[in-house]
């Protein structure tokens, strides 16, 4: 998400390929930011299949990228659950779609123990279940929101803001300053350059969006931005972290310029989850989109 920091003997030929990625992201980027917006506004059914597809992508990537092949006994008792999960979570009960996620990932493990099978990681039957809790985050705070009748499509396009503006302002402010890399051992490409920049861009936008939409306070609404701005990208650096272990540079090729969709949505899945956290302890998880908008 963060940034690129160049090095190599060829500088024009790392500009070019910085180049071309910067245009098949934006691309990409032009032709996904208006669908969001759309199908977010439309809501309802044709919201929540969506919002479960992409949960089923992003099990599905984390599968193959896990286990190194198509595992049936991951994928299938994740997407039973994430279906169940989806229609709980769009009735605004989050804290059961969230149980019956968890039921799903303990019934891949059990499957894993009975029919064992060679797998790279050191403790499958973790990694395992850990992929349908992920999907499971990729869905249900997303759906949650969005039931809110009030304030679901506000909460999300305030979320949309920040998210995204995090991500454009801490690539380009990163490619273009370069600088000391944020944490090597997990992205040798990220810098504090693109984190701060990218703390800016989001802070920058989701705050007048809060205010145009919701007529969140200027105060509160910099606030919430700069904390899921943060979220985001610990959102990116984590999933950074899982392909590394597993020896990935993309979790899929879903996307052009981006990767898979679990590469598109690392940031935004975790400043979801806590944006629906902030919601639900602050009115309840009926009223989560409220909780995070009106103070």
């Amino acid at each position: 998400m963060i940034t690129l920091h160049r090095t190599g003997a060829d500088p024009a030929a790392a500009e070019n390929g910085d180049a071309r990625n910067f245009k098949r992201r934006a691309t990409s980027a032009l032709v996904m930011a208006p669908v969001g917006i759309l199908l977010a506004y439309i809501g309802g059914w044709l919201f929540l299949v969506v919002c479960l597809v992409v949960a089923g992508i992003i099990l599905w990537e984390w599968t193959v990228l896990v286990a190194r092949t198509q595992d049936m006994r991951i994928f299938l008792p994740g997407a039973i659950a994430l279906i169940i999960a989806a229609l709980l979570s769009s009735g605004g009960e989050p804290g059961a779609a969230f149980s019956i996620v968890a039921i799903g990932a303990l019934l891949a493990g059990g499957f894993i123990a009975v029919w064992p099978r060679s797998y790279p990681a050191s403790d499958p039957l973790m990694w395992s279940a850990a992929g349908i809790v992920y999907a499971g985050i990729a869905l249900i705070p997303t759906t949650t929101l969005r039931s809110d009748p009030d304030m679901g499509f506000a909460a999300l396009l305030f979320l949309f803001a920040t998210v995204w503006a995090t991500d454009v302002f801490a690539y380009l402010t990163g490619r273009a300053m370069g600088g000391p890399l944020l944490w090597p051992e997990l992205s040798p490409k990220k810098t504090w350059a693109g984190a701060i920049g990218g703390l800016a861009g989001g802070v920058a936008a989701g705050t007048p969006v809060a205010y145009a939409i919701a007529g969140t306070g200027p105060v509160a609404a910099g606030v919430l931005a700069l904390v899921l701005s943060i979220i985001a990208q610990g959102g990116d650096l984590f999933e950074s972290a899982i392909k590394r272990r597993f020896g990935a540079k993309d979790a899929g090729s879903l996307i052009p310029g981006h990767g898979g969709a679990m590469d598109r949505l690392d940031g935004y899945l975790a400043a979801a989850l806590v944006a629906l956290l902030i919601g639900a302890l602050h009115r309840g998880t009926g009223a989560a989109a409220q909780g995070l908008l009106v103070w």
